[in-house]
């Protein structure tokens, strides 16, 4: 009989033993998603990772799982010219789109002025006063 365990402490191997039946499974019925990843880089004058954008391309949408530019760096158009680099290489991979999450307090002013349309929002995330928010942009 199967026992439901609560573990407090998962490691990797649990949520492997989870995602790779999940994975196969998702592959039977919808064919192998085609995962790549991207990541665009945004460097200082040594070189150093400040900030900028990860992504991961499957089943023909880009997600943007993160998206960074430091305060200091701001204004000077680096997160639309992150975006736009993304999206290129997205219609390269032919992605039929992007979709990515931001919350009220961040930034989806800046990304609707990008073309990117809200699709979905979960109210009281953070709690109380703010909502995070899914948007999209067909390519």
């Amino acid at each position: 009989m199967p026992v439901l365990e609560v573990k407090l402490d998962p490691n990797e191997g649990d949520r492997e033993a989870i995602l790779n039946p999940l994975l196969a499974f998702n592959d039977s019925k919808a064919g192998q998603d085609g995962y790549k990843p991207l990541a665009i880089l945004l460097r200082d004058d040594e070189g150093g990772i400040q900030g900028g954008l990860w992504a991961k391309c499957y089943y023909d949408w880009l997600f943007v799982e993160l998206l960074f530019v430091p305060e200091v760096m701001r204004g000077q158009q680096l997160g639309a010219k992150l975006l736009a680099q993304a999206e290129q290489w997205a219609e390269e991979q032919s992605c039929v789109g992007i979709w990515l999450d931001t919350f009220s307090f961040q930034a989806p002013g800046f990304y609707q002025k990008q073309g990117y349309s809200v699709f979905g929002t979960l109210e009281r995330y953070p709690p109380d006063t703010h909502q995070r928010i899914f948007l999209r942009k067909l390519l």
